[in-house]
């Protein structure tokens, strides 16, 4: 196995930068054209798939070519669909309740003050999270046992991720429901099949790099992920919202709060 480019990855980082950016930029010029900052949810995916793409551009000839497609093509279809769910979810160009709270209290300028609380976090989680992608497209050496194990772990979280939100999109259109607890289907397992999904869906990326040195330093990458869904802007947000529902307290105690498992008898 020929050792790590080193120097090819380094002189790469300054584009993926670039890129990350860039995607930030064209978000924020759209959010302020259109009053809202909660575009910046839409681009969120779409903003990893420009670094994995840049990435996989600048690694020809250096990582190995099945691990680089690989990591190319699951991050395009994991970011490509949450940016359209996302995007179809808020069609109506209203504001997001949460940037409406967030950003109500701006100090001033609430657009500039939206860079700073919204874009520059998410710009360096953006470029933290995808270094394992990143480090992966440079990896040398064939494919092994962890990529399958990512692979299949992927799978799992994309899958959660996406029927998920299905499941929850199906639910609110339902006008008999309004007002109660969505505790059906994959609901019924995790509280947050959505936000489960979407770590398990980084942390296989991260086994796919891992699978060659040096992609296992990047663990922090799908650590800071799922730190953030579940314990920081996540699942933490999301339950102060439905915390008043009848019913809610209940799920909650029969629930399991993010990895999926069977429901407790109540």
């Amino acid at each position: 196995m020929s050792p790590f480019p080193w120097a090819d990855f380094a002189a790469a980082l300054p584009w993926t930068v670039l890129t990350v950016v860039a995607v930030l930029a064209v978000t924020y010029a759209v959010a302020v054209r259109q009053r809202r900052h909660s575009v910046m949810d839409v681009a969120w995916g779409p903003g990893f798939v420009a670094v994995a793409a840049v990435s996989w551009f600048l690694s020809a000839g250096e990582g190995d070519d099945a691990r680089r497609l690989l990591l190319l093509l699951l991050t395009a279809v994991w970011g490509l669909r949450l940016g359209t769910h996302i995007g179809w979810r808020a069609r109506d160009g209203h504001e997001d309740p949460r940037y409406v709270a967030l950003l109500g209290a701006a100090p001033g300028n609430r657009d500039i003050y939206a860079l700073r609380r919204v874009y520059l976090p998410q710009g360096l989680v953006m470029f933290f999270v995808s270094l394992s992608v990143q480090v992966g497209m440079f990896a040398t050496g064939g494919l092994g046992w962890l990529a399958v194990l990512g692979v299949l772990l992927w799978l799992t979280g994309f899958f959660f991720e996406a029927v998920g939100d299905w499941q929850l999109q199906q639910f609110k259109r339902d006008l008999r429901r309004r007002g109660t607890v969505l505790d059906t289907g994959l609901w019924r397992l995790t509280r947050h099949p959505n936000y489960f999904g979407d770590a398990a869906v980084w942390t296989g990326l991260f086994l796919i790099a891992a699978d060659s040195w040096p992609g296992i330093l990047t663990v922090l990458s799908p650590a800071l992920m799922v730190w953030t869904l579940a314990a920081k802007t996540g699942k933490p947000l999301a339950e102060q919202a439905m915390s008043g529902r009848p019913g809610y307290r209940e799920y909650v105690e029969a629930t399991s709060s993010f990895i999926p498992w069977p429901p407790k008898r109540t």
